[in-house]
Order: C-alpha cells, then structure tokens, then sequence
C-alpha cells in the first residue's frame, strides 16, 4: 500500500521548529569549559531526530547538513574532542541554515545554497580538526533519540540521485513521534558532503523499496510539543497528554461562548421585565447560568493563552550574536516566562521587543571602557521580564547601561524643528524618541540610527490596545514598561450613555470619573474648554461632539458628568450624560460585520440586546475637541 506521507508535513514542520529551537536554547546555555553529558546528549537528539524526520519525507537537504552536524555532535558527546566557542558558533549558524531549509520546504521561501555549502564545510573542517575516528554513520540501537519509526532498526541506505526518497534513521526504544511503528526505516546518508565519507550501500539493499510497508499511526493525541508520548505513565497510570488543535477552531469557540455571555446578559434583562414573584424564581438560575458562563468563557479563554517563553526563549540567540557583533559583553535576564498572553496579543509583541532589545545593547549599554570608567562591572545586563498588573499584563525591557541623556535628546529634537522647552518633564522629554524619525545615533549602522523603528513600537503597542512607558536614570540604567491587555477578544469597561446610545471606554485608561461644578469649568479660545482637576488643566471633549447623534438634541448640563482617560501620559476629560457601570463586555469587529468608524475599535452586545461602541482610546487622544464626521442613527 502506498502511504501519501504529504498528510504529516505539518506535524513533522512544528516538531522541527521546536528542535531547532530546543537545541538553540541548550546551545547558548552550554558550560563550553565543562559541558554536561546529558546537555551534549539532548544537542546531538535534537540534530538527530530532525535529521532522521527529514529522510522519512525525503528531505535530503536538510539531511546533508543535519548529517555533518550529527557526526561533530557525536564525537563530542563521546569525549573524542574538547567543545570550543567556534564550535557552539558554528552548530547555531547550522540551526540557522536548518531553519533556512525548513521554510524552503514549508512556505517555498529561497534556500541560499552558497550558506548551506559553507556552514557544511565548515562544520566538516571543525571534525577533522580533532584526533583521527571512525565516521559514525548510524545511531546504536538503543539511542534514545526521537523515532518516527520503532520496533527494530535497519542498515544504511546512500542515495543515489533518486528524488524524495523516504527513509529515516531510528532507534526501537525512542518513547517520541510515533508517525508509523512496527519496523524502522533505512538511513539516508548524503554523498558529496565535504567531510563526509562516501560509501557504497550494502548488496542487500540494492532493491530497498522506496515506501515503508507500515501502517501509519493515529496523530490523535500528542503531548505539548506535539509528539505521541507513550510509556510515560505515573504511578496511577494516567498519562499527561494534550492535543493540537487548529486557532480557527479555538478563536470560533470563543465567538460561540461570547454569544453565549450576551445571551445570558439577554435573559437576565429579560427578566427584570416579568413579575416580582416570577423574577424571584428565575433569579438562582439565572445567576447559576451567569456563573456558569463566566467559568466556561475563562476555560476557553486560556485555550488561547500561551507564556511569554514563547517570545522570550528567541531573545538569548540575538543577545548572544548582537553583544558579539557590538564588542560588548552583555548577560540577558529573564523573569516571568511563565506568565501567559493571549496568543493573538503574543505574536504581535515580538517586533516591538526586538527593537527594544536592539536599542538596549546598542544605545543602552556602555562599551567595556565606559563600564570601567564609571565603575560598572564589565559585562552589561538587559532583563526581560513579565507580570501580571490589574486586569493587565506588564513586560519590562530594563538595561544598566548609560541612561537616557535629556540635553542631548532635547538638542536633537531642535534640530529635528519639534516643539521643545527646557521646563518639559523627564517623561514629556522621553516621548520625544517615538516621534518618526527621531534617533540620537552619531552614525547609522546596521543595528540602529536610521530613526525608524521606535514610532513603530509605538504604533504596535497601541494597536493592540497598550501603552508603553520609559523610566530612566543618568548614569544607572532605562526601564521601558510595555502594558497591554491579557486578551484582545474580551474587555473590561466602563459603559457610559449619551442620549440613547451606549459607549464603552476601556477601564485601563481610566483615572476617575467626576459631577463637574462651574468652577471646576473653564473656557478657551476656538470654543475650546478646559477643566480644573486637582491643580491640573484637562481638555474638556462632550462625546457628543466627538459623535453626533441624529434626531436628538444637545444634553446641556450645569453640573456635567466626566471621565478623565489616560494615555501617552495626555488626559483627557469625556464629557458623557450618564455612567451605567462596569462590565465585562466580549468584543465584535465593527470593521468586518459593518465598516470601520473613526475613534472606535469595536463593539459589543449589552444585555438589552442593543449594540455598544468601544472607544478607540488612543484615536480620541489625537485631535481632542475636534470632531469625527460621524453620525449615529
């Protein structure tokens, strides 16, 4: 029977990437002056298996590297050799090329063979380099490394030209990636590799078939990094497994237990409407299936959380490689990995913590001499860390580098023709480096200095309905603060009523809520007005204003009701008629079911059944006072 393998590329795609990214992460953690066995063990696994997985799918690229990075693995794990710096140097660059290949195989991109010939070569040069051994070719059988195939093991197999061949290198007691059992597959050993012994394949295997006589196992249950895990029970015979499942599938049970919330919101409304008696009756029910659908909504809800190591574990690499390139000496910390983040809000993080971290080691971080002079330890530190704040999360990028300098910051906003004063605060000072364009780079490099990336942060970060805040001391070091929601599909706020319509403001950016007196009021130019608030001048914006309401009069008031928002360390004061309390309000893209409006950014469904916008925070903190040319029906 003829197997269509095509049908597990995906899962053999996944379990590579985590490989690659496992051996990285054991790579850059590597005692090079005294390596543990077990640390050079799990190295050479990661390389073996992805090697072995490739021959399965007849991948022999990938093999031809994999190959050569196996054979310097296993001479070291064997003691046959010392482990050097150039060495851990090289096996990254080869993860790198891996990784090249791989996403040549998966989404088509170029494969720059040039890179492939080279680290190949040179990963071939560093294994002459130690005393004379017999090539390793083949695993033993009782390498505990990752089979796709089990049960018994079976000779080599070289190539002779023939494309896609599937084969693949296993051993009979690997406990991993269970894809066919029964028998194993031959190895595929690539010729033409520099360093690479060239052999001729055993007689008996002249005629080997190119498909495995197997039957291919069911991929129903996995473990958290995707594989079938067997022989892993404890005491009570239970096994700890989890399965993949698809982010559609995941992001359409949230839509299905949003609905289900507003329903519940609907019933509850409804039955206010019914007599004393009647709503009494209902009223435990009610509330059970209120709780009941909170419980089931937060369950669903951290289906989509994953923890910050999923961005942090990628930083340590470019650390490593960027302090190299820079001549620094540079240590990255990093707290809180374990904290989780919504996985549409996680994968929107990363560019913006790339360019922080760049800016960091490049800006931040003195050179060594600097570091003496001012007496600092030699070796810099950036720290990443994640907590959780309120209904929030908070994700710090800190150095121990030089600081922020304000005069020359605010002399390079004078030549850039922004508006500056010498009275700015430090933090109105430190907002000028997310203006577009801005940098106080003396030269521009390839790490930084062109003035484009900072304004993107920002723009990111507020996209995702966050803000980002800088603190930094001369001399000790900067901290920015990135703080962002913990989902992007449900909402704490504040639901307030202008006429008959319902707004949301986010609760995050809220500092109080205020019955305004006449003095507290006073008036500007242009029609232009302002509040007094404990010694502080805020812009007064009516919502009404900001979104004219067809058919209704202006709600003219003595004693108006305001809620001051905060953002980009700017207030504002929404004026608004009445405040309606807090909720937990499940988020519906206006953009895709109607069309996107000016100043909101969703809306959601209150328990009435009408529909409420959600203001857009960081739209409404651009232009205060003037108005959208929109008009509610």
């Amino acid at each position: 029977m003829t197997i269509d393998l095509s049908q597990f590329y995906q899962v053999f795609f996944e379990e590579a990437d985590e490989l690659l990214s496992t051996m990285e992460r054991l790579l850059l953690d590597l005692d090079v002056a005294n390596p543990t066995p077990d640390d050079l063990d799990a190295i050479f696994r990661a390389a073996h298996s992805i090697k072995g997985g490739a021959g399965t799918f007849g991948f022999t690229d990938m093999i031809e590297v994999t190959h050569v990075l196996e054979n310097l693995l296993d001479r070291l794990r064997k003691k046959e050799m010392p482990v050097t710096d150039s060495m851990v140097s090289a096996f990254l660059e080869a993860g790198d090329v891996i990784r090249m290949q791989l996403d040549g195989h998966r989404i088509g991109a170029d494969v720059r063979q040039e890179e492939v010939t080279r680290i190949c070569a040179r990963l071939a040069e560093l294994t002459r380099a130690g005393a004379p051994t017999t090539q390793q070719t083949a695993a033993p059988a009782t390498d505990p490394g990752y089979g796709f195939f089990t049960e018994e093991a079976a000779p080599e197999v070289i190539p002779t030209g023939a494309p896609a061949v599937q084969a693949r290198e296993d051993v009979a007691t690997d406990p991993g990636y269970g894809f066919f059992a029964e028998e194993a597959a031959p190895e595929i050993i690539p010729t033409g590799v520099p360093g690479v012994q060239d052999q001729e394949p055993p007689a008996q295997l002249a005629q080997q078939p190119a498909e495995p006589a197997a039957q291919p196992a069911p991929l129903g249950a996995t473990a958290d990094s995707g594989k079938v895990r067997r022989g892993q029970e404890g005491a009570s015979g239970s096994a700890e497994t989890s399965i993949r499942v698809s982010v559609e599938k995941v992001d359409q049970l949230i839509n299905l237990v949003g609905e289900l919330v507003i329903t519940q919101a609907m019933l509850t409304q409804s039955a206010h409407c019914l007599g004393e008696n009647v709503f009494e009756a209902m009223q435990g029910s009610l509330h059970q299936l209120e709780r009941n659908s909170r419980d089931l909504q937060e369950v669903i809800m951290s289906v989509r959380m994953l923890p910050m190591s999923f961005v942090f574990s990628r930083f340590p690499r470019m650390v490593r490689d960027l302090a190299a390139k820079l001549g620094k000496q540079v240590e990255l910390k990093i707290l809180g990995e374990g904290t989780e983040l919504d996985k549409g809000v996680i994968e929107k993080i990363i560019d913006p913590l790339t360019h922080l971290i760049r800016n960091s080691l490049d800006h931040g971080i003195e050179t060594e001499e600097k570091r003496q002079r001012a007496g600092k330890a030699l070796k810099g530190t950036v720290t990443l860390n994640a907590f959780h704040q309120g209904g929030n999360i908070v994700v710090e990028v800190s150095d121990d580098g030089a600081g922020l300098d304000r005069a020359r910051i605010l002399a390079k906003a004078r030549e850039q023709g922004l508006g500056v004063r010498e009275e700015m605060t430090d933090q109105e000072v430190w907002a000028l480096i997310f203006e577009a364009g801005f940098s106080t780079a003396e030269a521009i490099t390839d790490v930084s200095g062109r003035g484009v990336g900072m304004d993107v942060v920002k723009r990111n970060i507020s996209a995702l309905g966050g803000r980002i805040e800088i603190h930094s001391v001369a001399g000790l070091g900067s901290r920015f603060s990135i703080r962002l929601p913990l989902t992007m599909a449900i909402l704490d706020g504040l639901s307030v009523g202008v006429g008959q319509q319902i707004y949301i403001i986010p609760l995050s950016y809220i500092v109080e809520s205020m019955q305004l007196t006449a003095q507290d009021q006073r008036s500007i130019s242009c029609d232009g007005h302002l509040i007094h608030v404990r010694g502080e001048y805020v812009p007064l914006v009516p919502l009404r204003a900001l979104f004219p309401l067809s058919g209704e009069d202006s709600a003219d008031s003595e004693q108006p009701i305001v809620v001051i928002i905060e953002a980009e360390n700017r207030k504002i004061a929404l004026q608004v008629d009445e405040l309606l309390g807090q909720h937990q309000v499940v988020i519906k893209s206006l953009e895709s079911n109607f069309r996107k409006l000016a100043g909101v950014s969703g809306a959601t469904i209150m328990g009435d059944g009408r529909v409420a916008l959600i203001l857009d925070v960081m739209a409404l903190m651009q232009a205060p006072g003037q108005k959208n040319q929109l008009s509610m029906v």
